[in-house]
């Protein structure tokens, strides 16, 4: 097999089988490192999605799909067993179809794998029902969770494999059955997921179902649709907001994983060099396309020019290019579109702020989706580059007065999904993170393993571990009289 070689699947899953679109339509999957196609992917319309929508509902309502715990459990561990025999072949697709530098698909891929198993676990393990007692609740009865009923599930392309886990895998634990529209840039992560449940696994016809789709009706058909009972969507906060008035025309439930622009606030006693690159070089990793990227750096004015110059060493050292190369740090940008958008605003941001390290195309590489990794200085905290999300490898300097000034800065903005702080007093550091508003906040470079998730513009709900999972599943409350005997 070539070193570059990869192998997708371009067929739909519906109603247990893999199928081409009802039209015979296609199109091309591009890998944005090269420009060039990889193969075609199924080009689903409304009526195909009608007929997924149909085979989630039928599968929910006359199955015991639902109900069968332990027969969920087999299945999500089949599904385990299936994902780490091909993990392989999802690091290469992920480097094909999404350009992520295959040194870091290991932690795309290969560390989301065991997370699958904790949906398993807890598919038979979790506690459906308990006494209202337990709540201290007047009066006799039982708390019961089950599945919503049909999931709409929508993602974005910066991360395919992890979306499969944290959208598929919790939905099913808890007894739903899902439709889901993978992100038409990076199809076969998904569909390649699908071929597995239908080949390697009991999970039974219509239980999940995959259409792939360049036309925008067919996601919002999964939001409108009044047989599709909840839309988890990871994605832009502008799309968000969209899926959410739409969702509201049924009064579905949304989960929503938004936008970011996460600040890393350097504390005036902090060892910066060894603090500026932990923070900064994982902006590369994905190409700055990570809503949780800490894109704004806040450095006290004490210490102004000496954070400055750490974050253009450290960024100045990223290789950029072929990511495929082992040495390769950033790869490229997921679309010509995207790429152009990311440099309007570098181009924006050079009439105003000081442009410290890169801000155009490597010269070098004039095939592909690449920019070079870009540091500004001189931010203001209200600048366009400082307040939008960019989603590229764009890093904006702030300087900041004081603690209140730092934390009033990180503060404002309309999102608040994650930021972290930097001292070498854990206890400051903490001090300072309880006061950002955002959903996480890592403390001196240790992000926490709990629930992970936005404040403000950034979404409603949480991901990982039972937070996750209890998201998919209804509450009743069931009255009972006497001893309920």
């Amino acid at each position: 097999m070539n070193s570059r070689s990869v192998t997708g699947e371009s067929r739909l899953l519906i109603d247990g089988h893999l199928v081409g679109a009802r039209s015979g339509e296609t199109y091309d999957n591009i890998d944005p490192a090269t420009e060039q196609s990889l193969g075609t992917t199924a080009d689903a319309s409304l009526a195909d999605v009608d007929l997924a929508i149909t085979a989630a509902r039928r599968a929910f309502d006359e199955t015991d799909w639902s109900t069968n715990h332990a027969f969920r459990r087999r299945c999500l561990e089949q599904l385990v067993t299936a994902t780490e025999e091909a993990a392989e072949e999802f690091r290469r697709i992920d480097t094909a179809e999404a350009g992520r530098p295959y040194v870091r698909t290991l932690g795309s891929v290969n560390r989301n794998i065991p997370t699958l198993g904790i949906w398993a676990e807890l598919a038979g393990g979790y506690d459906y029902e308990q006494s209202l007692s337990t709540f201290r609740t007047p009066g006799q009865g039982l708390l019961r969770r089950e599945g919503y009923g049909v999931i709409g599930a929508i993602f974005t392309w910066n991360c395919g494999f992890y979306l499969n886990v944290m959208k598929i895998g919790p939905a099913l634990a808890a007894g739903n059955t899902i439709v889901v529209r993978p992100a038409p840039e990076t199809p076969w992560q998904t569909t390649r997921f699908g071929r597995l449940i239908a080949e390697k696994t009991d999970i039974p016809a219509g239980v999940v179902n995959i259409v792939t789709s360049q036309r925008p009706d067919v996601a919002e058909a999964l939001t409108l649709d009044p047989r599709v009972d909840l839309v988890t969507f990871t994605g832009s906060t502008t799309v968000g907001k969209k899926i959410m008035a739409q969702a509201a025309v049924t009064m579905k439930k949304v989960h929503l994983e938004l936008g970011g622009k996460s600040a890393a606030i350097m504390l005036d006693d902090v060892d910066l060099e060894t603090s500026v690159p932990l923070v900064i070089e994982p902006l590369c990793f994905n190409a700055g396309q990570t809503c949780s990227a800490l894109t704004r750096l806040l450095l006290p004015r004490s210490r102004y020019a000496e954070g400055v110059e750490l974050a253009r060493a450290s960024l100045s050292a990223v290789h950029v290019g072929d990511p495929w190369d082992p040495q390769c740090g950033q790869g490229p940008q997921i679309s010509a579109r995207h790429r152009d958008r990311v440099l309007n605003y570098i181009e924006m941001a050079k009439r105003d702020c000081r442009l410290v390290l890169g801000g155009g195309v490597p010269k070098s590489l004039m095939r592909g989706y690449f920019i070079e990794p870009t540091v500004f200085a001189d931010v203001p905290p209200d600048h366009t580059i400082a307040q939008e999300e960019i989603f590229g490898p764009v890093l904006a300097v702030v300087p900041y007065e004081d603690e209140e000034d730092a934390v009033r800065i990180a503060n404002d903005s309309i999102y608040g999904l994650s930021g972290a702080v930097h001292s070498k007093s854990t206890q400051r550091a903490l001090d300072v993170a309880r006061r950002i508003r955002t959903g996480q906040v890592a403390v001196n470079g240790v992000l926490s393993n709990g629930p992970f998730g936005g404040y403000k513009q950034s979404g409603i709900g949480r991901e990982v571990g039972v937070w996750g999972f209890e998201e998919f599943l209804e509450t009743k409350s069931i009255g009972l009289p006497g001893n309920g005997n």
